[in-house]
């Protein structure tokens, strides 16, 4: 759960009402998760058949599938073919006899499949499920599985805040709301849920995180990250996103110091870190793309808190770059692979002629909103879950929005 939205409030299309009150249970709300991109086949299996229709197809059809192996999947210019069977072009979906049973390049999703065509034989998968179904696998994707019951708790609160932003905020026309990885939130599927995810998601349905004048609080982008390292960073210096109460720096000594990565020192030759930065910004289409070799990388801008929040990047030619903390976490770990810039709370980046070293590193992530090591913390030192939530988001409140 990492890109910034299109601004930090929103106003629920359900009724919000305080957590606690009691309430007519209604259905989880629906939400769309791409879980394969831009394909050309697909194996599916089944250990019961599933139904299968296109959009221009008028009825359901029942398919056999092989439980073991599967049978391909294929688009071209005339519709869908699935084994010996085919269907007529446009959205094909995919209906699961009972949850599990059907399984898409091995992996087995809640909910049902829709095949959308994105250019002449290709096609993304999402994955249309109901809200706490999703989060019984992003519980325990995004957090590890031994932690404790609470932390969990806050964990569904909070990624269901962030999932239902996300349906409500997103872009007119786009086909998913949500992405599999970390772009929005880690969802593996069924494999990926524990007996303590899907409690945690059960004994939380329907409650979210929101801010604003009493009655009229609205769900926010509940962001949270792994490890704050003792400085929590706010919307506004990480992602641009409006000043509010529940999503500003906050500090919090060592709370999280059982972090692994509470504290962190690396260096990065300056060859490397160059060609990261250039192919960020080739990407971005920013000027660092043709930036010359990294010289040096100062700090430009502290926030309120003491976490550095500015940085101005210095080639060989004189030219410098401004970024802020998140960009360049980014661009550093811009490459395929990923990069092992973990937070850009770093005091002192220290240039040698051949590398930077950056000393005095702390936490893990963008530190804005809850932190998770924070929320384990709390949670063995007795704290309820709800605590934990209003803790990390300093103003909110619990409130059900189903």
């Amino acid at each position: 759960m990492r890109k910034p939205g299109l601004g930090t409030f929103l106003l629920l299309c359900l009724s919000l009402i305080p957590a606690g009150c009691a309430t007519t249970p209604t259905e989880a709300p629906v939400v769309r998760v791409r879980i394969l991109a831009d394909q050309d086949r697909l194996t599916l299996a089944a250990t019961t058949p599933p139904a299968v229709k296109s959009a221009q197809d008028p009825n359901w059809v029942r398919i056999g599938l092989p439980s073991t192996g599967g049978a391909i999947l294929t688009r071209s210019a005339t519709g869908w073919q699935i084994g010996n069977a085919s269907f007529n072009d446009g959205e094909l979906l995919l209906q699961p006899a009972i949850p599990g049973s059907l399984s898409v390049n091995g992996s087995a999703y809640r909910g049902r499949y829709r095949l959308v065509p994105t250019s002449a034989n290709r096609f993304d998968v999402i994955n249309d499920v109901d809200v706490d179904s999703y989060l019984m696998s992003v519980v325990s994707s995004e957090m590890p599985r031994d932690w404790h019951p609470e932390a969990y708790k806050a964990q569904a609160i909070v990624a269901r805040t962030y999932a239902l932003y996300e349906v409500h905020a997103g872009p007119a026309g786009r086909s998913f709301d949500l992405h599999d990885d970390q772009r929005s939130q880690v969802y593996g599927g069924i494999s990926a849920e524990t007996a303590r995810s899907r409690s945690s998601v059960e004994e939380t349905s329907g409650i979210v995180v929101a801010f604003g004048p009493r009655g009229n609080e609205k769900i926010f982008k509940a962001y949270f990250s792994s490890c704050c390292g003792g400085v929590g960073q706010s919307a506004y210096d990480a992602f641009g996103d409006p000043d509010i109460p529940p999503l500003r720096a906050k500090r919090v000594g060592a709370l999280c110091s059982a972090s692994p990565r509470f504290n962190w020192t690396i260096s990065m030759t300056k060859a490397d870190l160059t060609r990261r930065i250039r192919e960020w910004g080739a990407s971005h289409k920013r000027p660092e793309k043709d930036m010359g070799m990294l010289r040096s990388i100062d700090i430009s801008g502290i926030s309120r808190e003491g976490r550095p929040v500015r940085f101005v990047l210095s080639d060989a030619r004189g030219i410098q770059y401004a970024l802020n903390g998140e960009e360049l976490r980014s661009a550093i770990n811009a490459a395929a692979n990923g990069g092992p810039l973990l937070s850009s709370d770093f005091y002192r980046p220290v240039a040698t002629p051949d590398a930077i070293q950056f000393a005095d590193g702390h936490g893990w992530g963008h530190a804005v909103g809850m932190c998770q090591w924070c929320a384990q913390a709390m949670a063995l030192k007795g704290e309820p879950h709800e605590q934990i939530v209003r803790f990390s988001y300093p103003g909110a409140v619990l409130v059900r929005a189903y």
